[in-house]
């Protein structure tokens, strides 16, 4: 490939988030001359308004939920109450801080990748963008890593809700909140505001919380949930709208159980979808439809124009930071050297910190026993881990689900202190294909809580000796 004129480029990457970073710098690397173009900040929706605020406010609630059990160690607290002036500042210095640290600005000029910040970047036909300011960019291929943004129920009254990524705007901790959708970051948000101290009510038409998740990790966080006051209302028909109150509260309206309900709260948040960003793109130009507010794309991530493809939230697929980082890098590779990689969608280990913390990597128990009847699954409880009865933290498990004939781990399920810690060695030790005969034998330090890893591998192994066992 070579660099034909100033603003023609072989590659031009859209969106400077965590896909379109990588892809860019992989494009780079492998020759090609490369242009970004991000409308908004560097970092992507993760960064800036997503995991790293959302993760800030769980560090604060954890620290609010040590300070309440102090207490159990012989430590004095006389007070417990969060300043959320100060708490929306550190949010914003940590923000600033992860920004300054991925220095995405200096990567791309070590590079030689053109960073340009010249506004929302459309298609005028298949091999030109037109930006903001006014400026062209053509390109002999196009990568869309524009992620995703926030989408509120189409209902009346939608305006007065926020939704997620705008928490840091509310004035204050509301006295009385509503949740509404209980995925991974509903569920995040009702950990964080219920131990600031709001009374919060979540709701879902979903039959139970964190669909996505393993069963029994939404069984244990829905029970501790209920445990510190939430009241979680799954299984509702319908959400049908908000109105404000003279007084500046919002009264919210639904249906369950074949009946109106309305209550009064001071702050409602719509956790309810994850589009893609791809409305303002000027697609249908480029020969592209959008389905199900996403780009659809083959295995390469090639969109039905081949020349144009789309990684992260813009494909709809697995909208994780992780993902998108290798869709990223693979959809480079695939453009520069017409290679065709694909990334393994099964090894994502994903979860949330609430409280207790829950995470997951590879099939579910539902799903590997619909496979494979004859899997292998064993869950042992946090309470057998000597590192959570010190911490005080016994509610939780690790459940693994193995194949009988190989020994290999098909799924990995936690919930409990550090559960995502947990499933990621677990996942380290699936993609290296390590059996569970293997993983039986490893030696973890003592008292940690990977420790419950070599203990479930070991339950395993004796789960499956009894079961071979005639008649028993």
């Amino acid at each position: 490939m070579s660099h034909a004129k100033p603003d023609h480029f072989d590659v031009v990457v859209i969106g400077a988030g965590p896909a379109g970073t990588a892809a860019a710098l992989r494009a780079a690397e492998l020759g090609a001359s490369v242009a970004v173009a991000e409308a908004d900040r560097l970092g992507g929706t993760c960064v800036n308004t997503g995991c790293v605020p959302t993760r800030v406010l769980a560090k604060t609630a954890r620290l609010m939920r040590d300070v309440r059990t102090a207490g159990l160690y012989g430590i004095g607290v006389s007070e417990q109450r969060i300043d959320w002036k100060s708490t929306v500042e550190r949010v914003n210095a940590t923000v600033e801080r992860v920004r300054s640290l991925k220095s995405e600005a200096s990567k791309f000029a070590g590079a030689g990748v053109e960073l340009v910040l010249e506004g929302r970047a459309r298609f005028t036909d298949a091999h030109t963008v037109l930006l903001d300011s006014g400026r062209s960019l053509t390109a002999a291929v196009f990568i869309i890593c524009v992620g995703g943004h926030s989408r509120r129920l189409p209902v009346p009254g939608a305006h007065l809700a926020t939704v997620p990524e705008h928490v840091l705007r509310l004035s204050e901790v509301p006295a009385r909140l509503a949740v509404i959708g209980a995925g991974n970051t509903g569920a995040q948000l009702v950990t964080v505001f219920s131990a600031f101290g709001s009374k919060v009510t979540l709701l879902d038409v979903a039959p139970r919380i964190l669909m996505a998740s393993d069963e029994s990790i939404s069984s244990v966080v829905a029970q501790s949930f209920r445990e510190q006051g939430v009241d979680v209302r799954c299984g509702i028909e319908t959400v049908d709208g908000l109105a404000q109150d003279v007084d500046g509260a919002t009264t919210l309206l639904w249906r369950e159980g074949g009946h109106p309900q309305s209550r009064t709260f001071d702050a409602v948040i719509m956790s309810t979808g994850w589009p893609a960003d791809v409305d303002d793109l000027g697609l249908a130009a480029a020969g592209i439809t959008v389905e199900r507010s996403a780009i659809p794309v083959d295995a390469y991530f090639r969109s039905v124009v081949p020349h144009i493809f789309a990684v992260g939230d813009a494909n709809g697929r697995d909208m994780l930071v992780q993902a998108a980082q290798f869709e990223g890098e693979a959809a480079a590779e695939n453009a520069v050297l017409d290679a065709n990689r694909r990334t393994p969608h099964h090894l994502l280990p994903a979860g949330g910190f609430t409280d207790p913390d829950y995470a997951g990597v590879g099939l579910t128990e539902d799903a590997a026993r619909s496979r494979d009847p004859l899997c292998v699954v064993v869950q042992v409880p946090y309470s057998e881990l000597d590192r959570a009865v010190i911490d005080d933290r016994e509610r939780g498990f690790l459940k693994l689900i193995a194949d009988r004939r190989r020994e290999l781990i098909l799924g990995a399920h936690a919930t409990g202190e550090n559960a995502i810690e947990v499933i990621q060695s677990v996942t380290t030790a699936m993609a290296a294909g390590v059996d569970v005969s293997t993983l039986a034998k490893v030696r973890f330090a003592y008292p940690t809580y990977s420790a419950v890893i070599g203990l479930a591998a070991r339950a395993l192994l004796g789960q499956q000796a009894r079961d071979d066992v005639p008649g028993e």
